[in-house]
């Protein structure tokens, strides 16, 4: 079963109430077995505009994905982020197939 996917880009507004977001998002990326792969490292924007923050967060399964976000728990987070930041994000399958070079 491919993983799941959140991948956001951010502009943070306010950093002490963002801070609160963090906090805030910590019990159910963690109960439904989230994990950071990045969390706003250093980039360099290649192709068009960009936010000042990127985060890609890797799930067990799609369904674990969208069943995090839709919980109760990171909806109430949601609700800050979206007061501390303006943003973009998604949720996306992973791909399992085929790899270039593989035979």
């Amino acid at each position: 079963m491919p993983k799941g996917y959140w991948i956001a880009h951010v502009d943070v507004d306010d950093p002490e109430a963002y801070k609160e977001y963090v906090a805030a998002n910590a019990a159910p990326i963690a109960e439904y077995g989230g994990r950071f792969l990045v969390r706003a490292g250093q980039f360099e924007t290649t192709h068009g505009e960009q936010r000042t923050r990127h985060v890609v967060i890797e799930f067990p399964s799609y369904q674990a994905a969208l069943e995090c976000y839709n919980s109760p728990g990171y909806q109430a987070a949601l609700v800050i982020r979206n007061k501390a930041s303006q943003s973009e994000s998604l949720i996306i399958e992973g791909y399992d197939g085929p790899q270039p070079g593989d035979d």
